[in-house]
């Protein structure tokens, strides 16, 4: 007989605190790896070897028009997985969405081109973009959820934080192979990414690259336990069959809040990555452009009508998309540092008092866009008042992104959180993410290449969030194992029973 003591549920947690920070932390990462590395390859490689239009703004714009497409499958991804994550748990839910979106991104990588099969390469894009796109609709909630269920006591916005860091790690992780890839091909032509080895096979490794974090990542979440808390609602017979009629019916007014809550966020979090990326690398002056656009088009055998470019014209910073690619990665790095930090800071004060003070603060920052973002005289007072910029913005995206991973999951009961908070966050994306970068540009434009009015779009979405928070309640104190989602209700005279 052994004299070695007996471990129990009592006595340790059914999944491990190393456990609950991978698995909820790989997928998010994943997710935004896949998100840079996308959005950099529809710049500078899908316009070229996916849709050769002949020209080069159309083929630009049909690479970000699949780019975008992702977006109209999210909220249908959060429908579904949201419905089988709160019917049948967390964690068959988590490990489909992360296998689908895993196999969707490494064939990404293996697609023959346009001149291999012709219009059916780009048709074949758009369909496993799309697959990214519905993957991602149920990975964010899920993950999230598997970080708040199984935290400790007082500890949930700081577990909540662990999904949020996959933002930064996933910037940082995918523009440091794509700044590797450019430095180890060789340039025969000079040191531009496009290089003909770039574009024969260099683009494909960061999508290859994926299946390792995947595989990664499902072997952390099939090892997972079921969710105490899901285990009770199930006893307590509060899972529903339809959880989205359930999160409409009862918890509108929380999937409103939710969705604007998450909003300045969301925008900040394309201003800061996509906005500033194509401002600061834009040529800061007309002539210099002007030239290397004539210069390209005599290459290219085409006329350059130099009237209607400056017509059209509207300067950046002029930075090189190395150098300002470096700039960014600094800033990230403050963002993942202020995300960790809030969670614990949330936890203390509590989640609606910490937003309020950083959602005033992003809202006072939209309106500092031209005193850092402009032009001097100096070139590199130029590349520090950007570098602060960039620092300042990224900590506060740290500090409003981080709480979100516990916010959002605890405005909703046990048995629809998985559905709504997937609700609140994806169509938060569709307002933010997918409109901040085509708002931006106009704007850009608009103001004649000055970034005011793009700062001010920012406050104006900070003053809705600001709104949503004064208006949504504090959920330091849900009690989860409480919120489970029973409901009594009147079946008739005498009877009584439960949601």
């Amino acid at each position: 007989m052994s004299d070695s003591p007996t471990v129990t549920a009592a006595s340790a947690p059914a999944n491990p605190r190393s456990r609950v920070i991978a698995a909820s932390l790989v997928g998010t990462t994943i997710e935004f790896y896949d998100f840079y590395v996308y959005a950099t390859a529809a710049v500078l490689v899908f316009p070229i070897l996916f849709f050769p239009t002949g020209n080069d703004t159309t083929a630009l714009l049909a690479s970000f028009g699949v780019f975008g497409a992702a977006m109209i499958a999210r909220p249908l991804g959060a429908v579904i997985f949201g419905h089988f994550g709160d019917r049948f748990g967390r964690k068959a839910t988590l490990v489909a969405s992360l296998l689908t979106m895993g196999i969707a991104t490494f064939l990404i990588g293996c697609l023959p081109t346009f001149a291999d099969i012709g219009w059916w390469a780009a048709l074949l894009l758009l369909i496993l973009r799309l697959a990214q796109g519905f993957a991602l609709g149920g990975e964010w909630s899920g993950a999230a959820l598997v970080a708040t269920e199984n935290a400790p006591a007082g500890k949930r916005a700081w577990y909540g934080t662990f999904p949020q860091l996959g933002a930064p790690l996933g910037f940082i992780i995918a523009n440091s192979v794509f700044l590797a890839i450019n430095f180890l091909l060789p340039h025969p032509e000079g040191a531009g990414q496009r290089s003909a080895d770039f574009l024969a096979w260099g683009w494909r490794v960061p999508f290859l690259f994926s299946a390792v974090m995947v595989i990664i990542g499902l072997w952390v979440r099939l090892r997972l336990v079921e969710s105490e808390t899901f285990v009770k609602a199930e006893e307590k017979g509060a899972i529903r069959k339809f959880p989205l009629g359930t999160v409409f019916r009862r918890h509108w007014w929380h999937l409103i809040l939710g969705t604007f809550i998450m909003l300045a966020t969301y925008v900040l979090f394309y201003l800061m990555t996509n906005f500033t990326l194509s401002y600061g690398t834009k040529a800061a002056d007309l002539s210099a452009a002007s030239a290397a656009a004539a210069a390209a088009a005599d290459a290219a055998g085409k006329p350059f009508d130099a009237t209607a470019f400056a017509a059209q014209f509207y300067p950046g910073l002029g930075f090189g998309y190395t150098d300002f690619v470096i700039m960014q990665i600094i800033g990230v790095v403050f963002f993942g540092i202020f995300t960790l930090l809030s969670g614990p800071i949330a936890d203390a004060v509590g989640r609606r008092k910490l937003l309020l003070w950083v959602t005033g603060g992003i809202i006072v920052f939209g309106l500092t866009f031209n005193l850092f973002l402009m032009p001097q005289v100096d070139p590199k007072f130029t590349g520090a008042l950007t570098q602060a910029f960039l620092i300042f913005g990224f900590v506060l995206m740290g500090s409003t992104f981080g709480p979100m991973g516990a916010v959002l999951p605890e405005l909703f009961p046990t048995n629809v959180r998985y559905t709504g908070s997937a609700i609140s966050y994806n169509v938060s994306s569709i307002l933010g993410a997918a409109l901040a970068p085509i708002v931006a540009v106009a704007l850009w434009a608009a103001s004649g290449g000055s970034p005011w009015l793009v700062g001010i779009y920012l406050s104006v979405m900070g003053v809705l969030t600001f709104i949503a928070l004064l208006l949504a309640p504090e959920t330091k104190d849900v009690d989860y194992d409480e919120d489970l989602g029973v409901e009594p209700v009147d079946l008739g005279p005498g009877i009584t029973g439960s949601l």
